[in-house]
């Protein structure tokens, strides 16, 4: 691990004096000015939460903290990292309890009702592209951690965070932004009175250079969010329609012999012609309402999603190169109907939850094939794929004493995967990858709690999870390529999870937790380099850790967060004589120090920091150590500026490794390395925002 501190960059001065100003603003209106509690983790969950590791995000914690990546956000679920290792329009990378998890498989996110993991992607199985969300129209983000969520389902084995459009007025606000290496964003947001209810609508438009050798990203990301609603949070409805359109170019993750060898630098590529392309549409609704068994909430969605997508991993291997081009072209529809029903069982309180979920992903196209400077050269595969669910699941909590209650919780889920294969490299595969197929899966889960007081709370839980496979893997009999005979991937491979943990909760001052968990999946999903995907091994894998989170209040104007995750991580059986999981990170630290005073000045510092952990064959990979701050004023009611500073320390930490066979050009064949994609250096971002 490296931690570089260079010359001060040309803008940290005016970084310094708007805040050097703004300490003289505050202590020249000190008398004049309320102070106000920073706003950190202070709702008090005891008595309410099944778990020590479930937790809860609002909007004003969010906007303490500087972003890098839209993606960054799902880093406020505590021991969650979120890296990448390409452009920035394609979704990041993510890590949790010991999973690499690709790009989503294993953790479950969901943005007003609807999911956002694709299931059977062109690029990974569980694809979770956050690019097309707004942080500041975020009303809360609601997570989970282990597999104890009845409602959550497919890819919830390690995790899963509820996203909620927020559908409170907002002020009608307009910011500007720019900054290093060509950022530059525009976002207008606002709120009004509307066909007798709330109109919310949301407009951003994001571009970017980036700080890259031989590669200008074009970042030219569009987004609209527009919701109506009616009612109240416990009474009304919602409608939200949400569009997302993106384009840029990509340096992906170099190989380390060609910057030990001079021949690129850390912000070099080796394919100067990779990116891709991606859009988001949506409209979303819910309705709720109580009635005389209890509350009632149903909603439904449309999504219109595609991705266009080149990458180069492995460079030379072939006369044509190593260029590959994923497409997704699809439409996904689908539901929720839940209905609570509370009522005593002798004299002990049950509170329960009947749901039912529908899913139907109409995928016209999905596909892999070779490209050269973006040409097409071949199919190597393209399919169509129709994947339906419908699950009912059944969650309740008992009262047994004052101080002791439990949960129990059963879910049932059915997939039915049609394939149909169009074009591949082997054509005599079409038929023997023609098919279909289905599955079901019973998962559940126990919670035990225990009140000490009103501060503390205990807890014990285990519970079953699950991830689907690609439909693609569960169907096909023959490599697409070689005509090989190949074993279908099981469709649905479950996980087990258990822990124990406490929270306290003490004057509002001190919010903690400690959790140690267990976490065993039936077969490991493994990163495949020179693919760009990820396959199934075949194999289970056992997990286990601890969890420390801690949050501090100091006086009005202070508070403190620190948040440490260990996980150990093992194979059931050694692949090559190794039982270390690639890409498992074993210690996650963060923490950071705000402070916010009334409407002036508020500022954040924040560390993020995983140590070393293995590669492929065994091979280590150097931790990294990301610190960034956020600095702000308020002149007045209507008119503030923000001045994020970005790896504020210039680290050259990289975000993230893989260890796999590659070949340069003049290379005689390929060779293993590791290969890396570099923190990007220390950049100023500056935002004015006007409120009318």
């Amino acid at each position: 691990m490296n931690l570089e501190v260079n010359l001060p960059h040309p803008l940290l001065p005016l970084t310094l004096a708007i805040g050097l100003a703004c300490g003289s603003a505050l202590r020249a209106q000190e008398q004049g000015i309320e102070e106000l509690s920073v706003v950190g983790r202070q709702l008090n969950l005891v008595g309410s939460a099944t778990s020590a590791s479930e937790g809860q995000i609002s909007q004003q914690e969010l906007d303490l903290k500087p972003l890098l990546r839209v993606g960054e956000i799902l880093e406020t679920v505590p021991g969650l990292v979120a890296t990448q290792h390409s452009g920035s329009g394609k979704a990041n990378q993510f890590f949790l309890r010991g999973f690499n998890l690709d790009h989503g498989t294993d953790f479950a996110t969901h943005v007003d009702g609807m999911p956002v993991n694709m299931r059977s992607h062109g690029h990974g199985q569980g694809y979770t592209d956050l690019n097309f969300l707004i942080p500041e129209l975020i009303g809360s983000i609601e997570f989970t951690k282990g597999s104890y969520d009845a409602a959550s389902g497919d890819f919830a084995g390690a995790g899963s965070a509820h996203i909620s459009v927020s559908a409170q007025p907002v002020d009608t606000r307009l910011s500007i932004g720019g900054g290093d290496f060509g950022f530059r964003r525009a976002l207008l947001t606002g709120s009004s009175d509307a066909a007798g209810g709330k109109f919310i609508y949301g407009v951003e438009q994001q571009n970017y250079v980036g700080p890259w050798d031989s590669i200008d990203e074009d970042v030219d990301r569009k987004n609209l969010w527009l919701k109506q609603s009616w009612g109240t949070a416990e009474s009304g409805v919602d409608i939200t329609f949400m569009g997302y359109d993106n384009t840029w170019n990509s340096a992906d993750q170099i190989p380390e012999r060609a910057v030990q060898s001079g021949l690129i630098s850390d912000f070099g590529s080796i394919d100067t012609t990779v990116g891709g392309e991606s859009s988001r549409y949506s409209l979303s609704g819910s309705w709720r309402e109580s009635n005389a068994l209890g509350a009632v909430r149903a909603s439904a969605y449309a999504i219109d999603y595609s991705m266009n997508l080149y990458s180069n991993f492995s460079y030379f291997v072939g006369p044509d190169g190593d260029q590959f081009q994923q497409l997704d072209d699809r439409r996904v529809v689908g539901g929720q109907l839940e209905q609570d029903l509370n009522f005593e069982l002798g004299s002990v309180p049950v509170n329960n939850s009947f749901g039912a979920q529908l899913r139907i992903d109409d995928i016209e196209g999905v596909g892999l094939r070779s490209t050269r400077n973006r040409a097409f050269l071949s199919d190597i595969r393209f399919d169509r794929v129709e994947q339906t669910s419908v699950s009912a699941y059944w969650s309740g909590e008992a009262q047994w004493t004052q101080n002791l209650r439990s949960t129990t919780s059963l879910r049932y889920d059915r997939f039915d995967f049609d394939v149909t294969a169009l074009a591949a490299a082997d054509p005599g595969t079409l038929v023997a990858n023609t098919g279909r197929k289905h599955d079901g899966v019973v998962t559940g889960s126990l919670g035990l709690i225990y009140t000490v007081d009103d501060s503390l709370e205990l807890y014990a839980n285990i519970g079953q999870g699950f991830h689907s496979n690609d439909a693609r893997g569960v169907i096909s009999q023959l490599n697409p390529v070689s005509g090989e005979s190949i074993d279908a991937a099981d469709p649905l491979v479950k996980t087990l999870g258990s822990e124990i943990g406490a929270r306290l909760f003490l004057t509002e001052r001190l919010n903690a937790s400690l959790v140690l968990w267990q976490l065993d999946i039936d077969s490991e999903l493994l990163f495949v380099g020179d693919a760009g995907n990820t396959e199934d091994t075949g194999v289970g894998s056992e997990r286990h850790g601890l969890e420390l989170t801690a949050y501090y209040q100091i006086g009005n104007s202070w508070s403190v967060d620190l948040e440490y995750a260990y996980a150990n991580s093992r194979f059931e059986t050694p692949i090559d004589g190794f039982d270390d999981i690639p890409g498992a990170l074993e210690h996650v630290v963060s923490g950071g120090i705000g402070f916010q005073r009334g409407n002036g000045f508020h500022g954040y510092l924040r560390l993020r920091h995983f140590g070393d952990y293995k590669l492929d064959g065994g091979v280590d990979a150097q931790g990294s150590t990301l610190l960034s701050a956020r600095l702000g004023y308020a002149f007045n009611d209507r008119l503030s500026v923000t001045v994020d500073a970005l790896n504020l320390l210039n680290s050259n930490d990289r975000d993230i490794q893989y260890f796999y066979e590659s070949q340069l050009r003049g290379e005689a064949a390929p060779i293993e390395d590791r290969h890396f994609h570099v923190f990007e250096p220390r950049a100023i971002r500056a935002y004015l925002e006007y409120t009318f």
